[in-house]
This record gives C-alpha cells, structure tokens and sequence, in this order.
C-alpha cells in the first residue's frame, strides 16, 4: 500500500477535477536511491502520427510497395527498350487471366468463402497461379477479406471505401495500418488446411517462382524471348492483375447500381466486371457471399463462374453454391420497395384520415356555405380551388355542395378515374363523425373489414390504385366508366 507520504497533492487535484494521471513507477529506484518518477511512455503507431520530413519513410510499408509500385515501375522505365512480340504478347494476356482465375476463383471464392469444394490437384493450381499474382499468401488475402464482409465501410474494414477510392485501391497496401484497429475473423478453416499452410510457408518462392521466373521461361524456352517474357509477361502482366483486382475493393463500391441493397457501398456494374474477371456485381456478391457465381443472369460477364462450372463438369469442383432464387427475389423487391417508398414519400397524398378532424354532419352543412365542401364516403373535401377546373363544368361540381356526393362520384354520375381519386385526397380537410352516412359506404367497408392493410418499409400503409378510401367498389350504381 502506498504511504500518505507519497500521495502527491496535485495528483489528488487531478483526480477530483476528472483529469487523467499519469502513472509513475515509484518501486523502481535510480541509482541513486531516490523514486523515479517519470511517466510511462504510451506507445503511438506510426500510422497515426503526422507525416514529417523525419518519419515519412516510417509510414510506408516497405514490402507492399516494392511489390505493387517500385517493381511495375522497373518494368515501365524498361519497356521502351524490349521489344513486344506477338506471342510474348498474346502469352502475357493468356497468363493474366490465369492468375487473374487464381485470384478470383481460388483465393476469392474458393478458400475466403468456400462457395465449392475443390480437388487436391485445383486447390495447388490455384494456390500456384493465385500466388503468381502477386497479392500476398491465401491465409493473409482471406483473412483481410473476410474481415472486410464483416465489418465492411467501417474503421475494422482493412479497405474501407469510405476513407476514399484509391485508400480502398491500394493506400492501404502502402501505407501501414495499426493492427490493433483491424477487425477479427475466423480463419481456423485457412490454418488447417495444408495448401494453404504450405503456400504462406513460403509465399516469398511461390511469388518469385509464378511471377517471374515462370512467366519468362515459357516465352525464353518457347520461342526465344527472355526479356519480353520477364518484362511483359512477367513484370508489366502483375502490375495488370494488380489495378484489376484492387478495382473489386475501390471501382466494386464506387460506380454502379444498388438492385439488393443500399445500406452499403458495394455496387453492380458491368465495367467493374470487365474489369476484375467477373467480380463485378459486388452489390450480389455482399448480399449472398458464398454463392459460387457473382453474376446470376446468363447475359452478364462472370468468366471466374465459367470456370468453376467447368472445372465441375470435369470432375475438379464439387458443391457448387448457390441461394435459393426465393432469397434472391425478396432482396430484388424488397430494395425495389425501398426505393419506391422513398419515391411515394416525396408525394402528396393529402392528410392521412386518422389525422383530420372530426367534424358533425350539421357542422359541415353549415360551413359548406361559406366554402365549397363535398362529402364523400364520410369525407369532407374543399373543392374551393378546383371547381373552376373541374373537367365536368361548374354545374356538376356545384351541385354535390354541401352534399353527400359518394355515390355520384362513384358511379350515379360518372364513375371517376383513378386519378381523380388521388387529386381527391389532396383536398380532405375533416371526417364525418361515424363516417358512415352512406350506406353503400358502410358496405364496402363491412366486405374490407378482414383485410390487413399492406405497410411499405417503414410502416406507413401503402394506398394502391383502386383502394382510396373514397373508391367504392360495389356502389350499386352503374354508370358510365372514365
């Protein structure tokens, strides 16, 4: 127990003014023999310190950058003097979308979200081409992916889109990050399986030996071209799968539609698609992750869901997985509802009824003679403004004044449009106590009386063509249709 004489007035101050001490070592001596009584120095990542003249060097991470920067970089300042082939041309483009398909097909789909099952001898070849793209290990891609499905657009997101379109492109590979920040998942599935293992083993050989080396000895040996295969095939072909990839992070949350959901940035467009070997219809792909295919229509560019077919057709994959259609429907209306809610919120459907006032018959006869009020199954509405308008003439409107006007309006005169019920609802100013002084009125609601009203998201009812509260159905009347 620390003595009264060690209690530091001012530290007492502090703590009764809410301030935070500093904690001090006092059981530690100098040399001397005398207290020490220095603070403990808090740590701070370098990632939230301010970029200095000093440190800027400290910010960067050294690795990331040689790999997507400084080495595509060597390979620009040596292409003006290595001359393009066709071959070691065509050869850069055919492995590309080789280790493009190691990306999207085996470290997306396969081991971040094991949306099939894969053969021993796939799950290599995946882990092979997927490495010679350049990207980091399987266990170290997945890990940052699946921590991104589940804190996606927040600060535990390792490329949150909302820090901005090249932070989520590739600043967050550049710069380093505070691991203490980043959110956790489970990877226990990733730590046992042994590819996986094997490949983050020695990730640093699979990198040189698929990038480079491999690239340059099939267009060395095949047709003569060493240094087009190791500067095209090799260098300037990862800088490409890089921008394609990193464009799943950034351009996938950027352009496009939002047909499943809106409550995050991931979106649906076919450049994006084109761009990332299929992953573009991200908006799908973060709504039912572990769905083998991104694209579900059979018009849209999704070749990473070809090839996984394929590979089952061959016998390689197994397990395919999909979402039921029912699920993938409800998400489609359901976001079509939203977005019409929004859209009906920005109309004028006049005073819902339970929020008039509730007004007497003879008070209505009587303020109808100061103003132009129609009654119309139990309504009251001021026609004051619209009797001029009224494509029927004056005489027509004039003449429900101050009446009951719900079966003429439905029928007894002319059985009015759709619209015209809906203009109707803009003019209700009160409510007949009871609401019921037709009785064909209180047939229609007797027929209704077991319906459940249908609610849009928010709860608010949805009014349908045909079921405004002045519509009568049945009035018992004919007439002459609009």
């Amino acid at each position: 127990m620390q003595n009264l004489e060690q209690v530091n007035l001012e530290e007492v101050s502090a703590i009764a003014s809410g301030n935070n001490v500093p904690r001090k070592n006092i059981n530690r001596r100098k040399d001397d023999g005398e207290d020490c009584d220095k603070p403990e120095k808090v740590k701070v990542h370098i990632s939230e310190q301010p970029f200095t003249k000093a440190n800027w060097h400290k910010h960067i991470n050294w690795m990331n950058t040689t790999i997507i920067a400084i080495i595509p970089f060597i390979g620009f300042c040596a292409a003006p003097f290595v001359r393009l082939s066709g071959k070691t041309a065509l050869w850069a483009f055919v492995y590309y979308f080789i280790t493009g398909l190691g990306i999207t097909a085996g470290y997306h789909r396969l081991f971040a979200h094991r949306s099939y099952s894969a053969t021993l001898p796939l799950r290599v070849f995946l882990a092979l081409v997927g490495g010679g793209a350049g990207e980091g290990s399987i266990k170290w891609w997945s890990n940052g992916h699946r921590t991104h499905h589940r804190y996606t657009d927040t600060d535990k997101d390792p490329y949150n889109a909302k820090r901005g379109f090249m932070y989520s492109h590739m600043g967050w590979m550049i710069f380093l990050q505070n691991p203490k920040l980043k959110g956790r998942t489970d990877i226990s599935d990733l730590i046992a399986d042994p590819v996986v293992r094997i490949q983050h083993r020695h990730y640093l050989w699979v990198l040189l030996l698929m990038s480079f080396v491999f690239p340059t000895v099939v267009a060395g040996l095949g047709w003569g071209d060493w240094k087009g295969g190791f500067v095209y095939a090799g260098i300037l072909r990862q800088f490409v799968v890089h921008q394609s990839t990193f464009c799943v992070n950034s351009l996938a949350h950027w352009i496009g539609d939002q047909p499943f959901d809106d409550r995050r940035t991931p979106r649906d467009h076919v450049l994006t698609a084109f761009a990332t070997l299929g992953e573009g219809y991200h908006n799908f792909h973060h709504e039912f992750p572990s769905d083998y295919r991104n694209a579900i229509r059979w018009y849209q560019y999704d070749p990473t869901k070809l090839f996984i077919w394929t590979m089952k057709q061959l016998g390689l994959a197994s397990n395919l997985q999909t979402f039921s259609q029912n699920a993938i429907e409800q998400g489609l209306v359901q976001q079509k509802q939203k977005k019409l809610d929004k859209w009906r919120a920005r109309l004028n459907w006049g005073v819902p009824i339970e929020q008039l006032p509730v007004i007497e018959f003879d008070d209505f006869k009587d303020q109808s003679k100061g103003r132009d009020l129609v009654l119309i199954s139990g309504i009251v509405h001021d026609v004051t403004d619209f009797v001029d308008k009224h494509p029927g003439g004056k005489a027509l409107i004039k003449s429900a004044i101050g009446k009951d006007g719900t079966a003429v309006f439905n029928g007894g005169v002319y059985l009015h449009s759709n619209a015209a019920h809906n203009l109707l609802s803009t003019m209700r100013v009160a409510v007949i106590r009871g609401g019921m002084e037709v009785e064909v009125w209180k047939r229609a609601q007797a027929e209704k009386k077991d319906v459940n009203p249908v609610s849009d998201s928010v709860g608010d009812k949805i009014l349908r063509a045909g079921e405004q509260a002045t519509r009568v159905p049945e009035a018992g009347v004919s007439g002459r249709a609009a």
